[in-house]
C-alpha cells in the first residue's frame, strides 16, 4: 500500500475480469464472448469512420445512437442513456440511483462487480441468497431497501427470473429504483423493456458486447423513466462528456441495421448451448437451465478446480469461481461448434 493512495483505494478489493491468455491454439470458453464475429455491416461502418474526423471530439449526447436503440426497442430517446460498456453504465447508476441509507440488495451469487461498486462508492448492501435450485425469489426480497439491482439472467448461473418475478419486485418497492441487468437476455430471456413505461422505478441495462459480438468495442446502454435517465446524465458528464469514441457510435448503429445477422448469430449460440447442456449431462455433469451463452455445470464426482485445471493442460480454458456455494461449478461459454468439439473430447479424458 502506497503512502500516497487515498484512503478509499487502500481498502478496494477490485473485480477480476477474465483471463485473457495470448497463448496458440487456445479454446477460451472463459470470458463468454460470442464466438462469431460481428456483422460485416459493423466492420463497413468502422471503416469509414476511420477517417480525418477522428480528429473531432464524438457527440456527447450519442443522439444518433440513441434514436436507434430508442426505435429498436420501442421507446423515446429520453429514456436511453449509453455509456462505455454496460460496466460503466452500471457504475453510474450505482453513484446516481443506488446510494441511499437503506441497503441495496442483490443475490449472493451474481455478478461481482456488484459488491466493489458498492466498496467504491460507500454504498451499503445486503446479499439475498439464492434458492437451493439457484434460482431468484422475489419474496425473499421484501422489508425496507434503498434499491435493487440483478443480472437476467444471472451471472454466473444462466438462470432466468420470469417477467412476473421481475413484475412482483417492482410492485413491492415502488419507492425503490429495480435495475435489472440483462446482459445476457438476447440469448433466450425475456426482456424487462416492455415494462419501462408501466414502472418509473425501473432501468433495465444491456449490453453490445455479447450478442452483437462487440465486446471490443465497449458500448452499454439503459433504458428508463426520463427521470432515471436524467440522474445517470448528470452523473456521467460530472465525469466524462466523451464515453463513447466515434468508432464505437458507428460500430453500435450499424449492428442495429443487420438484424439477419444478429438472428444468424444468436440462433447459433442457443443451439449449440442446447447441444451442449445435452452432452454435457451425457457426461455425468449437472448443468443448470441457462439462457445465457455460457452453462453453469458440476460433476458430482469430480473436483471443479480440478477439472478447470485439467482442461488448460489440454489448452481449453474455462472459468472457475473458488466462492461459497458455487466452487464445484464451472462456467463454460458457448463456444462455435469446433470449440465445443474440442471442450467435450478434453472433458471425456477428464471424467
Amino acid at each position: 500500500m502506497s503512502q500516497f493512495w487515498s484512503s478509499t483505494v487502500s481498502q478496494l478489493t477490485p473485480y477480476v475480469p477474465g483471463e485473457q491468455p495470448k497463448l496458440p491454439g487456445l479454446v477460451k470458453l472463459n470470458t463468454n464472448e460470442n464466438p462469431y464475429g460481428p456483422s460485416p455491416q459493423v466492420i463497413a461502418a468502422l471503416r469509414e469512420a476511420a477517417a480525418d474526423s477522428l480528429r473531432l471530439y464524438p457527440d456527447p449526447t450519442a443522439s444518433e445512437l440513441k434514436q436507434t436503440l430508442a426505435d429498436y426497442h420501442g421507446v423515446s430517446s429520453a429514456e436511453v442513456f449509453v455509456g462505455n460498456g454496460s460496466d460503466e453504465v452500471l457504475a453510474l447508476a450505482f453513484m446516481a440511483l443506488l446510494k441511499h441509507d437503506a441497503p441495496l440488495l442483490f443475490p449472493d451469487i451474481s455478478y461481482s462487480f456488484y459488491p466493489v461498486y458498492c466498496k467504491l462508492y460507500g454504498i451499503d448492501y445486503r446479499t439475498v441468497p439464492l434458492d437451493d435450485t439457484m434460482r431468484i425469489r422475489p419474496e425473499d426480497y421484501t422489508g425496507p431497501c434503498g434499491a435493487i439491482i440483478f443480472p437476467n439472467p444471472n451471472a454466473p448461473t444462466g438462470v432466468n427470473l420470469p417477467l412476473d418475478g421481475v413484475e412482483a419486485l417492482l410492485q413491492a418497492h415502488p419507492d425503490a429504483v429495480v435495475v435489472v441487468d440483462e446482459a445476457y437476455v438476447d440469448f433466450g430471456g425475456e426482456s424487462a423493456i416492455r415494462l419501462v413505461r408501466q414502472y418509473r422505478n425501473l432501468l433495465v441495462v444491456q449490453t453490445l458486447s455479447k450478442s452483437r459480438s462487440l465486446a471490443g468495442l465497449r458500448v452499454g446502454f439503459a433504458i428508463g423513466h426520463a427521470d432515471l435517465i436524467e440522474a445517470l446524465e448528470r452523473v456521467k458528464n460530472s465525469f466524462n462528456s466523451y464515453p463513447l469514441d466515434r468508432l464505437a457510435l458507428a460500430g453500435a448503429v450499424a449492428s442495429f441495421r443487420d438484424e439477419a445477422y444478429f438472428q444468424q448469430t444468436r440462433t447459433a449460440v442457443i443451439d449449440s448451448r442446447t447441444q451442449l447442456t445435452r452432452q454435457l449431462a451425457a457426461l455425468g455433469f449437472e448443468v443448470l437451465p441457462s439462457v445465457a451463452n455460457f452453462v453453469f455445470a458440476r460433476h458430482p464426482q469430480h473436483d471443479a478446480a480440478q477439472l478447470a485445471a485439467g482442461l488448460r493442460a489440454r489448452s481449453v480454458i474455462v472459468r472457475h469461481f473458488n466462492s461459497p456455494r458455487i466452487s464445484q461449478y464451472l462456467r463454460i461459454s458457448i463456444g462455435n461448434p469446433t470449440e465445443c468439439a474440442a471442450l467435450l473430447e478434453a472433458l471425456r479424458s477428464l471424467v
